[in-house]
Formats: C-alpha cells, sequence, structure tokens
C-alpha cells in the first residue's frame, strides 16, 4: 500500500543576505491513490524536484506536511525509493552489486541479496550485463539498472525525477514503455518529474501542472485513456494540447 497525501507544502529557500528568500513552493495539497501513477509537470524552476525531494526525505518543507499511509515523512526510507535524472549509479559497482547496494545497507546478508536482486536485473532485461560495470553501458542500461536498484527495496512509492530526460527519443519511448510493464507488475505508486507532456499523457493516471514559481496546483488532469495508449490518438492529441494551452499561459505570466 503507498498512498501519499500532500497537505498545504510550502518551501522558501533563504540566504543571511535575503531575509525575504526565494518561495520556491506555495501551499500545495493533492493526494495520490495507492498504485496511482502521477506525472509533476511544469515550468523549469517551478518546484517540481523540491517537491519530489521533500516526499523522499531529502529536503524539508517550510510549512505543510506530506504523509506516507497517514505517517508524515520526516526522511529517507526504503519504503520510498528514488530515480535521479544522473544514473547515479556507483561506478566501482557492477550491475548486480549497485541493485544489491540498499539491501546490504538493511542488513541483508550478500548472497540473499544477490539472490532477490537477480529478479530485479531479469524483470530489467539486463541479465547479459549484470557483471559490467556503470561505464560499459549504454545511458538506457544504467537508468535500467538505477531503477532495479530503487525496486530491489521494494518500496511502496518510487519517485523518479526526470529519470529519461537525458536519453534520445527512441530509447525514452522504450523504456516508458518498460516502465509501464514494471508498475504494472509490480502494483508501486509513481510520482515522476517530467518536463515532456507527451510523456506525461503517455505515462499518468493525472497530470499535476504547476504555475511558475512559486509552485502551486494550476490543474490536475485526469488522463482518462485507455492502455495500452497509442500516442498519436485523437484523444491522445487533445489531451496534449489542454496541457500545452495550460503551460502557454504559465509563459505568458512570468
Amino acid at each position: 500500500m503507498g498512498r501519499v497525501s500532500v497537505k498545504n507544502i510550502s518551501r522558501t529557500f533563504t540566504k543571511e543576505e535575503d531575509e525575504a528568500g526565494t518561495e520556491a513552493l506555495h501551499d500545495v495539497s493533492f493526494d495520490v491513490e495507492d498504485g496511482e501513477f502521477i506525472c509533476l509537470l511544469g515550468p523549469s524552476g517551478c518546484g517540481k524536484t523540491t517537491l519530489l525531494r521533500i516526499t523522499a526525505g531529502l529536503e524539508t518543507q517550510t510549512s505543510g506536511e506530506i504523509t506516507l499511509n497517514g505517517i508524515p515523512i520526516t526522511g529517507p526510507d526504503p519504503k520510498r525509493g528514488m530515480v535521479f535524472q544522473q544514473y547515479s549509479l556507483f561506478p566501482w559497482r557492477n550491475v548486480i552489486d549497485n541493485i544489491t547496494f540498499g539491501l546490504e545497507m538493511q542488513g541483508v546478508k550478500k548472497a540473499e541479496a544477490r539472490k532477490h536482486a537477480e529478479k530485479y536485473v531479469e524483470l530489467v532485461g539486463l541479465e547479459q550485463f549484470k557483471n559490467s560495470y556503470p561505464h560499459e553501458l549504454s545511458g538506457g542500461m544504467q537508468q535500467r539498472a538505477a531503477i532495479a536498484r530503487a525496486l530491489a527495496n521494494e518500496p511502496e512509492v518510487l519517485l523518479m525525477d526526470e529519470p529519461f530526460g537525458a536519453l534520445d527519443a527512441q530509447t525514452r519511448n522504450i523504456l516508458q514503455d518498460e516502465l509501464l510493464k514494471i508498475w504494472e507488475q509490480k502494483h508501486v505508486t509513481f510520482l515522476f518529474v517530467t518536463h515532456s507532456v507527451d510523456e506525461a499523457v503517455f505515462l499518468s493516471d493525472r497530470i499535476v501542472v504547476i504555475t511558475t514559481r512559486p509552485g502551486r496546483i494550476k490543474e490536475i488532469v485526469k488522463v482518462d485513456l485507455p492502455r495500452p495508449r497509442c500516442r498519436t490518438s485523437p484523444e491522445a492529441n487533445i489531451l496534449r494540447d489542454h496541457v500545452l494551452k495550460l503551460l502557454e499561459e504559465e509563459r505568458f505570466n512570468r
């Protein structure tokens, strides 16, 4: 079970010479249901990543509260996995040892951790590369390994910060398809940051559109399209056009 509730979250960054500070987020509230796939979408600098990092427990809010299954989030926890835009693999560890890292940190014996990790190597299609090091892998393979590492801890929520942003369009589409297969198999709640309207429409159950800084909820768009989705269907194009117009309004509001 992985139900996230974001309640009145605000975040202000302050510096000694700037008493007022910079408000990144203002009074943001929404709920993520168990097993739901939510995309956070908005202009650069609107606070999407800040909100994700607060949910991960890597940053603290100025006010408000985020809960997982009713329990306030106050710091990192294996129940919340995080995948960053940069692949963040340990270069001195091969694929299988990168995936076992989180389990080892929880005290799982190495042999047991490796046996558990093997399932996730297979899940992301890296069986032939499990003994390879990050520098020997393509960008797409490195990100698959990072996803497997996050999933190996069996989190209730997976937080993803533009995980496919650095990839070419073809690889990005392939990994989007594979991510949805993993989501359907593992029934994990996803909170996914993206700048791509196409990606948000293809992946999500709902799109949380955030305004320019300070980030507020502009609109929560329900993506009521059957799966598997056709990227170019008339219905997808209508939704894409609506979301693009919301973002265009924010461009002129700067």
